[in-house]
């Protein structure tokens, strides 16, 4: 860029316009003549070439089929386009001409379609389907799966795929159609006892004492009824545990479920049994038989901080006048996924003034809770549906009056407007009669080995 000082002004006559047209011509006429210049140069070296390496001949059109033969040896061989499937002969059956192809399932994906895409034998899918059995083994395709298909020129041979940890489904051709195997590699389940003291975080000295982040995580969903793990916690908090560690093969696969656990909050002891009921559910329950779900969630949304309490005399920053907050505000990610905080029935949804999209959970017992400033809904809370407790209705967002994204939640006993932090939360079922001997004998031992963990001479924690 120039200053002003710098400028100058060039005065050219009109006649210089065609002047420098007429040489412009000339110029464009002289590169052309170039570039065939250089083109008959340029196919007489070939020529030249081709005939110094003896490839010339008396045979009409032998000379063009000597060329191709001698350029395809010259040049290399283009590299196959990428593939996300990946094709490699079987080493042990390489003298039969098998083809082993192993796929990553992806989503929307059918056996169907993916026996098209390898072009593999639809009627080989077809015979294999004709087993009840089978079929539901080959349909259930979840993405992520891997299945392994070996082949001879597109007629299948094999077809390998995990249906679980400790199961694989193999299907071999046979003379009289295909059969089915079932390879069992079980898993092995040992018990892991740990004691933690907080003097950080929940996680954080989780991780020092080595517990994994699942199962400090799944300890925090069994109190989290009566514990608020993002403001109540405190330093010299402590929690005990005994859960069950998964290995396959000697190989650690991951923490299994939480046996029975003890958390101590600012002095407050809440102890937690998982007990499998007669009917098949597992849930967890005080030693008293009390269930540890309450009826509600204490915060529907997995939130980042609580960006405004319930105060009935705060000053809205939108309208800058006081007015009631009677809810407390959960500051989210726009698209976290809110979750109906108890079992009820969709009584409202839509635009409700300055809650934007908003929706209207009736849960009985003249019990109403309110989810504001959504982006959008979930398709399984239309009107008049019933939910179940942590059934996802909508995602966060800051619709309506809302400066930033974030989740308003409201609770209403007969109509009348309770803070959702501190309201007395309806209990659960406790265990039905019938089932009171059989926990009762469960618990037992239970107990016990959380006493032996909480007095083990190591402490985990530091």
């Amino acid at each position: 860029m120039h200053n002003k000082s710098s400028l100058r002004f060039d005065y050219r006559h009109p006649d210089d316009f065609y002047v420098g047209q007429g040489k412009r011509r000339r110029q464009r006429a002289g590169r052309f003549v170039l570039a065939l210049a250089t083109v008959a140069v340029g196919i007489g070296g070939a020529w030249l070439y081709f005939a110094d390496s003896g490839l010339r001949s008396d045979e009409p059109g032998a000379t063009v089929a000597a060329i191709d033969a001698h350029a395809s040896r010259q040049l290399p061989a283009a590299e196959p386009p990428p593939e996300q499937i990946e094709i490699a002969p079987l080493p042990a059956q390489a003298g039969l001409g098998f083809d082993s192809i192993s796929v990553i399932v992806r989503n929307n994906d059918t056996m169907d379609r993916i026996f098209r895409r390898l072009e593999l034998s639809i009627a080989d899918l077809a015979r294999m389907r004709e087993a009840p059995d089978l079929r539901q083994a080959l349909d259930a395709l979840r993405p992520g799966d891997e299945i392994t298909f070996k082949h001879r020129d597109g007629t299948l041979e094999e077809l390998v795929r995990r249906l679980n940890e400790s199961q694989t489904l193999q299907v071999t051709r046979a003379d009289d159609g295909f059969r089915a195997n079932i390879i069992e590699n079980p898993v092995e389940v040992e018990i892991a006892r740990e004691r933690v003291r907080i003097d950080s975080s929940l996680f954080e000295a989780a991780n020092a004492a080595g517990v994994s982040d699942a199962t400090a995580l799944a300890v925090a969903t069994i109190f989290g009824w009566d514990i608020d793990f993002v403001l109540d916690i405190r330093d010299g908090d402590e929690f005990t545990v005994v859960y069950e560690k998964v290995s396959q093969d000697g190989t650690y696969l991951r923490d299994g479920a939480v046996l029975v656990a003890e958390f101590i909050n600012d002095g407050r002891v809440y102890r937690a049994i998982r007990y499998e009921r007669p009917d098949g559910r597992a849930d967890y329950y005080s030693p008293e038989g009390r269930s540890m779900h309450k009826a509600f969630l204490r915060a529907p949304v997995n939130f980042t901080r609580v960006s405004s309490r319930f105060n009935p005399r705060r000053r809205h920053p939108i309208l800058n006048r006081i007015r009631a907050h009677n809810g407390v505000d959960y500051a989210a990610p726009s698209g976290t996924p809110i979750r109906a905080a108890g079992d009820g029935r969709v009584r409202f949804r839509g635009v409700k003034n300055g809650y934007g999209r908003a929706i209207e959970l009736e849960h009985g017992g003249g019990i109403t809770t309110l989810y504001a400033h959504m982006s959008r809904f979930a398709k399984s809370s239309n009107f008049g549906a019933r939910v179940q407790q942590g059934d996802v209705i909508g995602y966060v967002g800051m619709t309506g009056l809302a400066t930033a994204a974030h989740l308003h939640y409201e609770y209403r006993l007969h109509g009348t407007h309770r803070n959702p932090q501190t309201v007395q939360l309806p209990e659960a079922k406790p265990i039905a009669p019938e089932w009171r001997a059989d926990f009762a004998a469960h618990a037992a031992p239970m107990v016990a080995e959380l006493e032996l963990t909480k007095h083990a001479p190591q402490f985990a924690g530091r």
